[in-house]
Formats: C-alpha cells, sequence, structure tokens
C-alpha cells in the first residue's frame, strides 16, 4: 500500500477528536439529564407538567436553530466558530442549573443548553463529512456516535456513584459537569484547527445503489430524507419506551442502570453500524435498522415482565447504531458542495419530527394504552420497511 492510500485509509485527525469530544460532552450531559426529573419535581417542588415543557421547549428551540447553523456552515470558514460557539454554551450553561431556585429558571437554562446543540451540531458533521473520504464516512460517523454513546454510559454511572456513595447532592453532582466541560471546549478548540473541506460529496466505494446524481448544490427535501424524518415521527421516544419498561416492572432505581446499559449498547452497535455503512451502503444499512425497529416497537407491544422490558431496551441500542451513522453518511452525498445546509436540513426536519411523533405517540399512550402505540409505532416501521427499498430503486 502506498503512502497516499495508507492515509486515505485512516480516519482524518479531526474526525478522531471529535470523537473525544462527544465522549466527554455526553459525559457532562448525561451526569445532569437524567436528574432533571428528580431535580425538578423533588428539590424544586414542580409538576409533571414542567418537566414536559423543559423537553418540549429544549427540543424544539434545538431543531430550529439548526435550520440556520447549516445554512452559515456552508461556508467552511465559519464552521470552527460555530462549533466552538455551540459547546462554550452547553459547557458554561449546563453547571448553573446547580443554583436555580425555580423551574423556569431549569427550563430556560436546558433550552439555551439545546441551542447551542442546535449550533455546533450542524457545522461540525458538515466539517466531518469534507475532511472523511467518502468510502470511511459510515466509519467516521460511527466513531462520533459511538464515543458519543460511551459517554452517555460513564455520565449516570458517574452520577449514580455519587449519589449512591453519599459524596455528593443533585446540586452538586449537576455542578461537577463543568469538569468535563472544560476539556470539551479545548479539545473541540484542536478539532476545528485546519478542519477545511478536502474531499467532495461523492467518491469513489461507495455502494452503486447509493451514489445520487454529482450536483454542484443541495437539493432540498430529497425522498432519503422524507423517508428519514418519517422514521423519526413514528419512533417511541426513549421516556416512553422508559415508561413501559416500568409498567411492566423495571424499578425507578434501576431506571439510571437502565440507561447506562442503553448507551453501552448504541456505542457498540455504533461502531458495527458504521463499518456495515462502508461495506453495503448507507441506503441497506438504514433499512436493516428500521426492520429492527418495527420488530422490537411490536415486542414492546406485547412484553410480559421486566426481563423482558430489559432484553427489548437494550436491542432498542442496536437501532441506533444501524441508523445514526448511515443517515448522516446519506445525508453527506445528498447534500453536494452545502454541507452545513444538508445537515442543518436534516438535523432540524428530523428533531421537529421526532417533537410531532413524541406529542403523538404520548397521546396515544394516556388516552388508549401503551400497547396501542408501540403497535402504531410498529406497523409504521413495517409501512417504511416495505416502501423504502421501491423508493431507493427509484431513485
Amino acid at each position: 500500500m502506498t503512502g497516499s492510500s495508507a492515509a486515505a485509509s485512516r480516519l482524518p485527525r479531526p474526525v478522531k477528536v471529535f470523537g473525544f469530544v462527544s465522549l466527554l460532552n455526553d459525559f457532562a450531559s448525561e451526569m445532569v439529564y437524567p436528574l432533571l426529573p428528580a431535580f425538578v419535581t423533588g428539590v424544586l417542588g414542580a409538576g409533571p407538567q414542567a418537566l414536559g415543557a423543559l423537553d418540549g421547549a429544549a427540543e424544539f428551540a434545538a431543531s430550529v436553530v439548526k435550520f440556520a447553523a447549516g445554512r452559515l456552515a456552508d461556508r467552511p470558514a465559519r464552521r470552527g466558530p460555530l462549533i466552538v460557539l455551540g459547546y462554550a454554551i452547553a459547557v458554561l450553561v449546563r453547571p448553573i442549573i446547580a443554583v436555580t431556585a425555580a423551574a423556569w429558571q431549569v427550563i430556560g437554562l436546558r433550552v439555551v443548553d439545546r441551542i447551542g446543540k442546535g449550533i455546533r451540531t450542524p457545522p461540525r458533521d458538515a466539517l466531518m463529512a469534507d475532511v472523511t473520504p467518502a468510502p470511511l464516512r459510515g466509519r467516521a460517523f460511527g466513531l462520533q456516535r459511538g464515543m458519543d454513546h460511551a459517554g452517555a454510559v460513564l455520565g449516570p454511572l458517574t452520577a449514580w456513584w455519587l449519589l449512591t456513595s453519599g459524596s455528593a447532592s443533585l446540586r452538586t453532582v449537576i455542578a461537577w459537569s463543568l469538569a468535563p466541560g472544560i476539556l470539551v471546549l479545548a479539545l473541540a478548540t484542536w478539532a476545528v484547527t485546519g478542519g477545511q473541506g478536502r474531499y467532495g460529496a461523492v467518491g469513489a466505494g461507495q455502494a452503486s445503489d447509493d451514489i445520487p446524481p454529482r450536483t454542484a448544490s443541495y437539493r432540498p427535501l430529497p425522498p432519503a430524507l422524507f423517508a428519514i424524518s418519517f422514521f423519526y415521527l413514528l419512533r417511541m421516544p426513549e421516556t416512553l419506551l422508559i415508561l413501559r419498561s416500568q409498567q411492566l416492572g423495571v424499578s425507578t432505581a434501576a431506571v439510571l442502570l437502565l440507561w447506562a446499559a442503553l448507551h453501552l449498547v448504541r456505542s457498540s452497535a455504533s461502531f458495527a453500524g458504521g463499518r456495515l455503512t462502508d461495506r453495503i451502503g448507507p441506503s441497506r444499512t438504514m433499512w436493516l435498522g428500521w426492520v429492527a425497529y418495527a420488530a422490537i416497537a411490536a415486542g414492546f407491544a406485547v412484553a410480559r415482565g421486566a426481563g423482558a422490558a430489559w432484553t427489548l431496551f437494550l436491542a432498542f441500542g442496536i437501532v441506533a447504531g444501524l441508523t445514526e451513522s448511515s443517515e448522516r453518511a446519506l445525508v453527506a452525498q445528498f447534500a453536494g458542495t452545502r454541507q452545513g445546509s444538508g445537515f442543518g436540513m436534516y438535523h432540524g426536519v428530523t428533531g421537529l419530527a421526532a417533537l410531532a411523533g413524541g406529542i403523538g405517540l404520548g397521546a396515544v399512550f394516556q388516552a388508549y394504552g401503551a400497547a396501542m402505540a408501540c403497535f402504531g409505532s410498529a406497523a409504521g416501521g413495517v409501512a417504511l420497511g416495505i416502501a423504502w427499498p421501491m423508493v431507493g430503486r427509484r431513485r
């Protein structure tokens, strides 16, 4: 193997550094996020309505900001400052939750935290796509998602240890999230240094069924994005699956461990899913994830007992491994030379779809029960699994 071909077979430095950025940032974030229900209701005395407002407002704000951040990120020179700004907002705002005195303050800070996520995510993904050879994009995004989920394992476990050992209170644990956050800022600044695009939107080595016509600009809402958005619309949110698991016998105390175990599976599956994406193409890998989701959702509808809940909830982590990196690799293809707009549209549309789907499935869950909501979600997954091969061939 020549020197140039050997270099092309390795993931670029910014991709590897962003892997560690994602690990540490999710370490800090997941030290806080699983504790917010107990903090808002137990320490601050608010009710379930405040929790709903917290999640809804935060995700809506993040989704809207992603559209604008994506358009700004079409210019490579803007990506570095946007990425560092987005991480800085989250790192600096998150620990302030520890000194809040009212639920509305937590909601406001959580919204600002998610705005930071909206600012940084499209330019980060655009930079990663541009610096990575097309045949390695599955591995690149698989690494980033795998490290992200690994951080989501370490964060809850660290918080659980601090709380159960008596070493810290809820407020103290939240404040300690600043420590990994400082490393996040340092690594993010290093990752964006010299991270200019070097590769086109489509390159050699991709599966032939996944290569769209070469274009000079982003094509709004291609069929792939419609299909991906429909998946997020029909997918059960993790919060509802946790509630279903509790109905099946998983104790409240075990939820932190269940959450950490889910992300352990997601982390492992993301590395494997990234490699599979490069091997068989993003379309096929994504389709496998949708089919797996339909089976898991149907399983939740008919499950009995805590053991079944644990098995299905952990299997749900495989879906992320098969879909997250393949979706991003597919977006990098259809975005053409406007990677920023492509990823901004992807993250914005899927975020809004997930928000709408969560509200709708939550209403079905409350009105007709968990089984009906899970069956409806599974039916949507089956329909998508049947339709996608036909849409993919036409595309």
